[in-house]
């Protein structure tokens, strides 16, 4: 007789069968919390257990910008401007080589304000205290100018520093009083100048009882918007009040209330 061979499989024997184990995620030791896991908002990994989302980006509106060469720099390093720097008893100020009054204001009063961005002695003492002297002697020769001002201040102003936007304030409050039907004339282009005041509008030092002596050296920011935009609404007609109002929601009036 012929032994019959038997086979083992596992549908025969399910006994034999290997027995897997299941696999199981690492368990933190007891006693200790498990580690958060960073993630990005909208994904997978933000709905799975013990992640924690990561927040937005800041968006930078406050962040400083950098700095470029101006064309102000070039043209005093290259000994265009009629200026020389006065040692005097009160301080340094501008010796002019000519008389303010014959300068061509079309070529040069746009060059000093380029120079506002300036930070650096003695581009930036030349470049304000330029501006103010021909703004005091300019007259009519101010208002045809206008139009080739605005980029200038607009740079200036999107530097978003500081010292900078001050200084730009205080040059924008002389030019509206500098001669008639300038601050008219600032109108149509408050959309290039207004929005960055409206982000600093409420950027006041909360001192509590101390003494905030930025305001009698006149370098708070919103104290300074707020006496810009008054003075933008005094000089600048009928139409002034509402084009502020439209840039600035916050802006009340100083001459309606």
């Amino acid at each position: 007789m012929v032994a019959e061979k038997e086979t083992l499989s596992l549908k025969t024997c399910p006994d034999k069968r290997p027995k897997r184990t299941p696999l199981l995620a690492p368990q933190p030791p007891p006693g200790q919390q498990p580690h958060p896991r960073l993630s990005e908002g909208f994904t997978v990994k933000a709905m799975m257990k013990n992640s924690v989302v990561r927040g937005p980006p800041a968006a930078g509106a406050f962040k400083e910008r950098p700095t470029k060469p101006t064309a102000f720099r070039k043209f005093y390093e290259r000994g265009d401007f009629p200026i020389a720097l006065e040692h005097d008893s009160k301080g340094n100020k501008i010796a002019w080589k000519v008389e303010i009054e014959k300068l061509d204001y079309h070529h040069y009063l746009p060059l000093f304000f380029d120079g506002l961005c300036e930070m650096t002695f003695p581009y930036e003492f030349f470049a304000r205290q330029g501006i103010h002297d021909m703004l005091e002697h300019g007259g009519n020769k101010i208002l045809p100018v206008i139009p080739q001002l605005i980029i200038p201040i607009k740079n200036a102003l999107n530097l978003r520093n500081r010292q900078v936007i001050c200084v730009t304030l205080k040059v924008l409050q002389h030019l509206v009083v500098s001669a008639e039907m300038v601050g008219e004339a600032l109108v149509p282009y408050y959309r290039q100048i207004l929005p960055i005041l409206n982000i600093f509008k409420n950027m006041n030092v909360n001192s509590g009882d101390g003494i905030d002596y930025s305001q009698q050296k006149r370098e708070n920011i919103g104290d300074l918007i707020q006496e810009t935009l008054e003075a933008f609404e005094r000089y600048g007609g009928e139409d002034a009040f509402i084009n502020i109002k439209y840039m600035v929601p916050t802006y009340e009036s100083c001459l309606l209330n």
